[in-house]
């Protein structure tokens, strides 16, 4: 494939992280695809934020899994943008999607969500954690997994192996040439995150990567080969 450029979290460099103004943002900018993730309300719907709590990136307060969508409708996330669902983030943008999820009662609503939608080749599942990953497999074999994971360790291409995961997503500060090329050699493609300067997608060139996960709308002036 061509090198994939993924917008973090939309454009949260320049947009209200996880809304769907950074997500609009990101594809009008061109990027690839766009990233997300995925934690349960309260009554069960799939809230699009990062942290487990509402804290840093609204004006309310507590755990996402304590309050009702109502709850979290109802908070600002930022320039007055609200806290989507899923649902509505496929409804909004027209390109694939990277879902990360936290947990095996994430995955089971997500591969609900993507049977009811028709949404199992537009949306890629990312986890840290591998029964979340193993779970989404078990329901949705059809659907594109990606493990992500912070080191460079010898466990990498066996995990990604053991999930059916045919790509990684790899922290760029601690990743080694040798394990791009070892997950090359079996097979899996790897992207890092999180590239934002000049630097970063000098390095990210350099390690033979297949793509990038970025903050920002455009890639620095100059860093391109």
């Amino acid at each position: 494939m061509s090198f994939l450029t993924v917008g973090h979290r939309g454009v949260m460099g320049v947009e209200p992280e996880n809304t769907l103004r950074s997500f609009r943002r990101a594809e009008q900018a061109g990027l690839d695809q766009v990233e997300l993730d995925l934690h349960l309300s309260k009554d069960g719907a799939l809230v699009v934020m990062h942290d487990a709590e509402v804290d840093r990136t609204t004006d309310g307060s507590g755990l996402v899994r304590d309050l009702t969508l109502d709850e979290i409708r109802a908070l600002d996330a930022g320039l007055g943008e609200r806290v989507p669902v899923f649902e509505e983030v496929l409804d909004a943008v027209r390109g694939p999607i990277q879902a990360e999820i936290k947990d095996a009662a994430a995955a089971r609503a997500l591969a609900g969500a993507l049977r009811e939608r028709g949404a199992t080749g537009r949306v890629s599942v990312l986890s840290f954690h591998d029964e979340a990953l193993a779970e989404i497999r078990t329901l949705l074999p059809e659907v594109a997994t990606v493990l992500v994971a912070g080191g460079s360790g010898p466990d990498i291409v066996p995990r990604a192996q053991a999930v059916g995961a045919r790509l990684v997503s790899l922290d760029l500060t601690l990743l080694a040439l040798d394990t791009v090329r070892r997950c090359h050699a079996a097979g899996i493609q790897v992207i890092a995150w999180t590239v934002n300067t000049a630097q970063d997608w000098a390095l990210a060139r350099a390690l033979g990567l297949d793509g990038a996960v970025t903050d920002l709308p455009a890639e620095p002036a100059g860093s391109a080969p």
